[in-house]
């Protein structure tokens, strides 16, 4: 278990090389363990030499500059703070393009206002809990653009959270066809944060040459939406017979269910869709936040449960709730579990 219940909070404000200065400064420590930490998970499950890491990273850069320079300047000053040379930064953001992370087997919805609160967008966060060191909140209020909130491995360029314009967002693997060369989702997810409206946050996805498949679970201002996003499209889902919107691992749109055939579920998708969507059409219509957290700490199916525990599965077993998040932006705010839900209960972050 974790020292502190609390991921370790950072804010940083300013222009892109300004932030990423800052950013480096606080987070000097676990920058520079999670570039270790990725360059030796390449070495250990692809066999991917650091020569190889890097020219791949270096390779990738034109594409992410011609997308957001301004975030390629960040990353620039994260490097010049911490004193690490730039691909190692650059390899954080591109590392699942070597492979899209297979095993992550997130659950995530999105919901709209009711008369006791306002709209929500929420997931667990399945992944490797050896990333738990290198997880901080950051609050970034950059010049001129909307204010974001992340929680998110230090180094990265965004991740999971809000802006303070209405936009939530949360993220979870599509299995899809992907190439291991394009601008890295974490660079669409930021450009996504400057955006206002559903219109503008799918539009800053489709501009990108994108390397991999990504599902990402909205909440906006104009209300509940899902983006499966692939190579050569990206659809957007909105809600139809409920008010809210479901997904886990594999393709809803009608024009992308091939894909589902083509490769394998993981950690049982389908069961977690199903069961997400009983949990919540069983509260009715005031769905409240005691009921998202009710619904985030099941454990029917287990091990391939909503709330999912490290178990004796040889191939996806490590994996874990790494995280659970409730996300509020109209409030500014988001819940966070450092740790499976059941266990580490949610403490509050506000912007």
């Amino acid at each position: 278990m974790p020292d502190s219940a609390r991921y370790r909070e950072i804010e940083v404000a300013g222009l892109p090389l300004e932030m990423g200065r800052q950013t480096g400064e606080a987070a000097r420590e676990e920058i520079a363990a999670f570039c270790e930490l990725a360059l030796d998970r390449l070495r250990e499950t692809m066999q991917v030499s650091s020569a190889q890491a890097r020219a791949h990273a270096e390779h990738c850069i034109p594409y992410a500059e011609k997308y957001s320079s301004d975030s390629i300047a960040e990353l620039r000053g994260i490097a010049e703070a911490t004193d690490l040379p730039f691909w190692k930064i650059m390899l954080l953001q591109i590392r699942n393009q070597f492979t899209p992370d297979a095993d992550a087997g997130c659950t995530a919805l999105s919901l709209p206002a009711t008369s006791t609160r306002g709209p929500i967008v929420a997931q667990n966060w399945d992944n490797d809990p050896a990333l738990d060191p290198f997880t901080i909140v950051l609050t970034r209020r950059p010049t001129g653009k909307p204010a974001l909130m992340t929680v998110t491995q230090a180094g990265l360029i965004s991740y999971i959270g809000f802006n303070d314009a209405g936009i939530g967002a949360c993220l979870n693997s599509l299995p899809a066809p992907s190439r291991s060369t394009g601008v890295p989702h974490y660079f669409t997810l930021r450009e996504l944060y400057e955006s206002t409206s559903l219109e503008a946050a799918v539009q800053t996805i489709r501009r990108a040459e994108r390397a991999i498949p990504a599902n990402i679970m909205l909440t906006t201002p104009e209300g509940p939406a899902d983006l499966e996003v692939t190579l050569e499209t990206v659809q957007v889902l909105r809600p139809e017979e409920t008010s809210w919107i479901t997904h886990t691992n594999h393709c809803l749109h009608p024009e992308l269910c091939k894909y589902n055939e083509q490769f394998p579920e993981l950690i049982g998708s389908h069961p977690r869709k199903a069961r997400i969507d009983s949990l919540l059409q069983a509260c009715g219509t005031e769905i409240s936040i005691d009921d998202i957290k009710a619904a985030l700490t099941d454990h029917e199916g287990y091990p391939r449960s909503l709330c999912r525990h490290v178990n004796d599965d040889v191939d996806t077993g490590y994996w874990q709730t790494v995280f659970s998040v409730i996300i509020e932006p109209e409030q500014r705010r988001m819940l966070v579990s450092r740790g499976t839900p059941c266990s580490a209960g949610y403490e509050l972050y506000q912007l």
